[in-house]
């Protein structure tokens, strides 16, 4: 099931994502650990979390699989 958005920290599959917060897009191949925004130090980033614009979202093994904020 694909979701939202994942939160910063969460195995991806590869494809693009966008910040909750922000809006800056960022598009590659799966990763153990989702980096926070480029922006976070920037502007209030609340959410930290990605939206999901192409591919799967969280990964099979998803590190938060109770988090119901995802």
């Amino acid at each position: 099931m694909q979701k939202d958005h994942v939160p910063y920290g969460s195995d991806i599959s590869a494809g693009s994502y966008a910040c909750v917060d922000c809006g800056r897009e960022y598009s590659g191949p799966s990763q153990k650990s989702m980096p926070p925004c480029p922006d976070f130090n920037n502007s209030p980033h609340p959410l930290k979390g990605w939206k999901v614009l192409s591919g799967q979202g969280d990964a099979v093994e998803d590190p938060y699989p109770n988090n119901a904020n995802k």
